[in-house]
């Protein structure tokens, strides 16, 4: 028998074409170019674009922009690689925020800037080139103060009626509080916990849901920042559904304390919430990472979390990633309750995550009947800046077509159409 391993590999590269196996080949660089790009652009725009800066200015940039190249890969490994070393990856997570900001900065004050100053005649070129350097470095420190206030406060609350079409008047003004994406991690947020658990409760919610992405870490080691959870209050119930990140850190042992603090994990059932005669169907998957992670009986399957639901009753389903919404829509689900995007979280990532989910932020219909929320987020993970893509605690109300006279309580957001 003659053995074709190591030949079918090179027949396959024959017969794909060659613009296919040249973008294969650039993929494999694109980890490598991105850190560079994320330095060199912005050293190149602040000291070598015409500035004539004194050799000492130039050389200590220059030094500090190769040490940025070189040390952020290292404090992120040693701070989310095997280590899990805290002050490291609050190191590399602070400075990966910095430089993408001053990258993006740099590119554009380096082009719309030095454009605009060309053209009105101001100045010299020298003269351009440090205005524009000055104008980056002020902008960025700017949006890095701003954005580090916004990331570290308790968001405000975003409140919105609902208009479900399924829904029966019994249940006309039913107020869902909706967290994620609270991310605690290796910065200590635990008075920060407290007080959004504080926030929520004066909410005065009928049911309180979190659609993941507790924490960067595992349960034990994170559990005093989660633990103020255990304090949420809801008339009806505390609805729980895993994230990505839970996959990266035992999710088992969040799904765990969860229940041990007194929120109920839908992981791919759902419960009944009755009111007025009328029920809501409340269904929640694992997230759909869960299938590639090799935990026994983790997954994402919709069948089984509407299974023996009747189907005429109305469906309220959380699900980590706005991405489930097509399968939500196939399955007749009238309103998805969504994460994961963190609203791009520093402008202009959010280009990039449109690329991969279907909704950014806010209210969107998909299909006939199906309505999908997605939250900005609560917390934030990775660099400790929000910039453009402020934080939220969210309030739905949800209404019915026709509510009793007695069933509304007042003003709010137009709902959608």
């Amino acid at each position: 028998m003659t053995d074709t391993s190591d030949t079918r590999p090179a027949e396959e590269e024959a017969r794909e074409p060659r613009s296919g196996r040249l973008l294969h080949r650039l993929m494999r660089f694109i980890p490598l170019m991105a850190p560079l790009l994320l330095w060199a652009v912005p050293c190149w725009v602040l000291l070598y674009g015409g500035q004539r800066w004194p050799l000492p200015v130039t050389l200590s940039g220059t030094a500090l922009f190769a040490l940025g190249l070189v040390g952020v890969p290292l404090a992120m490994a040693r701070g989310h690689g095997r280590r899990q070393q805290d002050r490291a990856a609050i190191i590399g997570d602070t400075l990966l925020g910095a430089s993408w900001v001053l990258f993006t900065w740099s590119v554009l004050l380096g082009v719309l800037l030095r454009s605009a100053l060309a053209v009105t005649g101001a100045g010299d070129s020298q003269d351009r080139a440090r205005i524009v350097t000055w104008a980056v470095l002020c902008t960025t420190a700017v949006l890095l103060a701003w954005g580090y206030a916004e990331a570290r406060r308790v968001p405000r609350v975003r409140r919105l009626d609902v208009r479900l079409p399924r829904l029966g008047a019994g249940l006309d003004g039913l107020r869902v509080a909706l967290i994620t994406d609270t991310h605690y991690g290796p910065l200590d947020r635990a008075r920060w916990s407290a007080r959004v658990c504080e926030k929520v409760n004066e909410l005065d919610a009928d049911l309180v849901c979190h659609t993941g992405d507790i924490a960067d870490g595992t349960a034990q080691r994170r559990r005093a920042q989660a633990a103020p959870l255990g304090t949420v209050r809801a008339t009806r119930a505390r609805v729980y559904v895993t994230g990505n990140h839970e996959y990266y850190s035992e999710a088992q042992g969040w799904v765990d304390l969860m229940d041990e603090l007194g929120w109920e994990p839908l992981r791919n059932r759902h419960l009944l919430l009755e009111r007025g005669g009328d029920t809501l169907v409340v269904a929640g998957v694992d997230d759909v990472t869960a299938e590639s992670s090799g935990l026994p009986g983790h997954g994402a399957h919709l069948a089984g979390a509407l299974q023996g639901a009747d189907p005429e009753l109305p469906v309220l389903l959380l699900a980590h990633q706005p991405a489930f919404v097509d399968r939500a829509a196939a399955g007749g689900v009238d309103l998805q309750l969504s994460g994961h995007t963190h609203g791009g979280q520093i402008w202009p990532f959010h280009h990039l995550v449109r690329l991969d989910q279907p909704a950014l932020a806010g209210l969107s219909r998909h299909g006939a009947r199906t309505l999908l929320y997605t939250s900005r987020g609560t917390g934030f993970w990775g660099p400790p800046f929000r910039v453009f893509a402020p934080s939220e605690i969210t309030l739905l109300v949800l209404r019915s077509p026709h509510p009793p006279a007695s069933s509304w309580h007042g003003a709010g957001p137009a709902p959608p159409p």
